[in-house]
Formats: structure tokens, sequence, C-alpha cells
């Protein structure tokens, strides 16, 4: 399936910027299931100082505000064809170790609610435990639009009952550590089946099972990603994956507004 993705992010302050900096990773990569088209970011406003590749393998750029700005725009538009393959990302890559996937951070530590609900999965193998942790958890936090904190933790999620997709996959990885999988953040875009227009980008788990290398969990949706999703950042959590993440001097209060179209073409 081919998909065609345009991402507007607008700044708009109400006063002027001395000077700012912006991580963004919003550009996927080509992959095992997934070939990037021609994709391309324009900026109004600012400039794109660099690209880079971080620790954990996603293309990051980086941009500066013009000095005594008062709106950024940024636009990332491009195509990406994308094979089913039933969730299975494969084997690992990158220089970061499988290890540190195992690693707990703040958002992903398992607290009591977290190891409740891993105890009440049950399935023979890894795979099967993952399925049914997918289910258990949609049933235990349910999906609500705009119904938690963006600094909530896994815990809080659990304990709350509610959240959104960033929730999930917070919940998700905490349970993962309990069991000792290597586990991931994982943010992307996902083509939906009722609209063309969204207003943020879509985040799932993946899991590194044996015999299949990294496997891809979206509790939200209650499957495994297929053509529909284009992966573009993993992390340990929403931190290390944030699609726009920086700094600036000025600009007093800011506006941010996220326009999305993921459609097929």
């Amino acid at each position: 399936m081919r998909l065609k993705i345009s991402h507007t992010t607008r700044y708009a302050f109400d006063a002027p910027v001395v000077s700012g900096l912006q991580q963004l990773r919003l550009t996927p990569r080509s992959g095992r299931n997934q070939t990037v088209g021609d994709w391309k970011m324009t900026i109004t406003g600012g400039k794109q100082e660099l690209s880079y590749d971080d620790h954990h393998h996603n293309k990051v750029d980086l941009i500066s505000f013009d000095r005594d700005m008062t709106e950024v725009i940024v636009n990332c538009e491009g195509e990406v064809e994308v094979t089913e393959n039933h969730g299975v990302v494969g084997k690992h890559v990158g220089p970061v170790p499988l290890w540190l996937y195992k690693r707990a951070t703040p958002r992903t530590k398992a607290g009591p609610g977290v190891k409740a609900l891993l105890r009440s999965v049950e399935g023979e193998t890894v795979l099967a435990r993952c399925h049914n942790l997918m289910d258990a958890l949609a049933e235990a936090v349910k999906y609500e639009t705009g119904s938690s904190e963006s600094t909530w933790t896994a815990e809080e999620a659990v304990t709350e009952g509610r959240g959104v997709c960033q929730d999930h996959t917070h919940v998700f990885i905490a349970c993962a550590h309990e069991a000792g999988w290597p586990a991931r953040y994982v943010s992307g875009y996902l083509m939906l089946d009722d609209t063309v227009a969204q207003d943020a980008m879509h985040a799932w788990a993946e899991v590194f099972v044996p015999d299949l290398g990294w496997v891809g969990f979206d509790a939200s949706n209650r499957m495994c990603p297929d053509e529909r999703y284009v992966r573009v950042a993993v992390g340990l959590d929403y931190s290390d994956a944030a699609p726009v993440n920086g700094l600036r001097v000025g600009g007093e209060t800011e506006a941010l507004d996220v326009a999305i179209e993921v459609a097929q073409q």
C-alpha cells in the first residue's frame, strides 16, 4: 500500500522569538516493510541547521527559529510504500545494545497496578503473552481521547483506567520489562478508516520476541501493525521518540497547532 502523508506543525507566539532550536523526529526511514519515496521538509520562519541519526537510529532534523519571528511553520510531506508484515520488524539493528531496551524509565517503571495486570496475562510463549497482554491492557485502560495528561506514567494510566495511545504504549512497555522482555516505544503515522485528517501522530510498542525479532503491538487498536502503519522513531519512552522537542528564548506564550493527513495514494 502506498500512503501519502502531510504533517504541518505551526507555532504562533504572542511576542517575537529571540532564538529557538527544535529537534524534529518526523522523517521515516526505509526498512524491512516500508520504502520511503519523495519526502521533503519545508520551514517558514526558520531554517534547517543539520540532520543526524541519534543513538536509537532515528533520523533527527535540527532546526533554528529566525530572530524576531512570531510564527514558525514546519511542513513534512511524502509517500511511503508499506507491505504487510503482521507487525514483524525483524532483527535488531543500530548502535544501541538490545539489553538497553530492558531498562525502565520513570514513565515505564512497573508499580503495583502494572504488575497486577501482567499477572493476569497467560500464554505459553512470549508471542502469545504479548497478544493476550494487548487485549488485557485495552480492557484495563480504556482509550479516551484527551483523557490523560502528557506527563502520566504507566502506573498512573493503569490506576486511572483510561488513556490514549501514548499511555497504552508506556503500560505495554512496563509490563514487558517486568516480564524480562526488551521493549521500546514507537511513534509513527497510521491511516485511519474513517478520516484522513488527524491532529497527532500515533504510538505503539515493540517487543523483541525470540525467533522473530522486533514485533509491534498496538493496544489502542488491539492489533499488530499492518500496511497502514508507518514507523518513524523509536526509544525507551515518548521522550526519546517525540516528534518535536526543544527550547527557545522569548516568544512568551506559545500556541501549537498540528495538522496531519494520511491517505492511500
